[in-house]
C-alpha cells in the first residue's frame, strides 16, 4: 500500500473532505463503497471525522458548515503559507470564504473560490500533512475542474499556484495542470448537465462492483462505466446528489 507522510508539495491537491447532510448515513455509504474505517469526531473539531485505509488518512468527512450548503466533497491545495496563498487569490480576483485557520497542532486551513466562484480549500500541514495512501482502492487518484472560461481559470491557477498547463492528445479542450513535470489534475471546459467546478477521481479495484455498491446505496450512475487508456471510469452520484468519479487503473498498472 503506498503512503507517504510528509507534507504535498505546495499546490499539489493534497486533501479532500466531503460536508454531509446526515453523517452517519454518509459514512455507511463511504464505508462500503471504498472500504473506509473513520476516526475522529471530537467536538472541539466540530464532529470532524477522517476516513482511513488501513490506519492511513484517506479524506475528511464533516457536517455542513451551513444549512444552505449541498453536500459535496471539497478539494484543498498544499501551501507551505496560507496567508501568502490567499493574498495571491485576491490579486489574481479570487475570493476568500473562509480566512486562514489554525486547526489546533493539526494544520491551517482556509476555503476560497476562484473568479467564476468555483470553491477550493488551502491546507497547510501540521501534524496533519494530508491524505496519506494513494493509487489504491478509495483514494484520491485524480482532480479536475469544469469550468464556463478555461482561460480565465488557467490564468487564475498559474497566479496562484504556479501551474503550467499541457493539452492532453486526442481530448479536445482538456488541459492538465503541473508543477514542474508532474501532471497534478485536469481543467475542462463545463458542458450542460454536468457537475462545474473541482471534482473528485477515487480508485477502485473494480469500477463496475464500484456502481454496483452506489446504485445498492441509494445513489445513481450519470455516466456508465467505459474504458479509457487510463483506466475503466465511471462518474456518480451519491444519495445526496453529490457527484464523484471512480476509477480503475488499467491492468498492470
Amino acid at each position: 500500500m503506498p503512503t507517504r507522510n510528509s507534507p504535498w508539495p505546495a499546490g499539489t491537491p493534497c486533501w479532500i473532505d466531503y460536508g454531509a447532510s446526515e453523517i452517519d448515513a454518509a459514512q455507511d455509504f463511504y464505508g462500503r463503497l471504498f472500504g473506509w474505517e473513520f476516526e475522529g469526531g471530537d467536538p472541539d473539531y466540530g464532529g470532524y471525522l477522517n476516513a482511513t485505509r488501513n490506519g492511513e488518512p484517506a479524506a475528511g468527512l464533516g457536517p455542513l458548515m451551513s444549512p444552505d450548503d449541498s453536500p459535496g466533497w471539497t478539494t484543498y491545495f498544499a501551501t507551505d503559507d496560507a496567508a501568502a496563498t490567499v493574498a495571491r487569490i485576491r490579486e489574481a480576483g479570487g475570493a476568500v470564504v473562509v480566512e486562514p485557520m489554525e486547526v489546533g497542532p493539526m494544520g491551517t486551513m482556509a476555503i476560497a473560490a476562484d473568479p467564476q466562484g468555483n470553491a477550493f480549500g488551502l491546507w497547510q500541514s501540521g501534524e496533519h500533512t494530508g491524505y496519506r495512501v494513494f493509487n489504491e482502492h478509495g483514494s484520491l487518484v485524480w482532480s479536475e475542474a469544469a469550468v464556463d472560461d478555461p482561460a480565465a481559470a488557467r490564468e487564475f491557477y498559474s497566479a496562484v499556484f504556479g501551474f503550467t498547463w499541457a493539452d492532453v492528445p486526442g481530448a479536445e479542450g482538456y488541459q492538465t495542470f503541473a508543477i514542474g513535470d508532474r501532471p497534478l489534475g485536469g481543467l475542462s471546459g463545463h458542458q450542460p448537465g454536468s457537475p462545474k467546478g473541482w471534482a473528485v477521481c477515487f480508485a477502485v479495484d473494480s469500477t463496475d462492483d464500484a456502481v454496483a455498491t452506489v446504485e445498492a446505496g441509494g445513489g445513481k450512475v450519470t455516466m456508465a462505466p467505459m474504458d479509457t487508456e487510463y483506466g475503466r471510469i465511471a462518474v456518480v452520484e451519491d444519495p445526496w446528489g453529490a457527484p464523484l468519479s471512480v476509477m480503475q487503473p488499467p491492468a498492470g498498472s
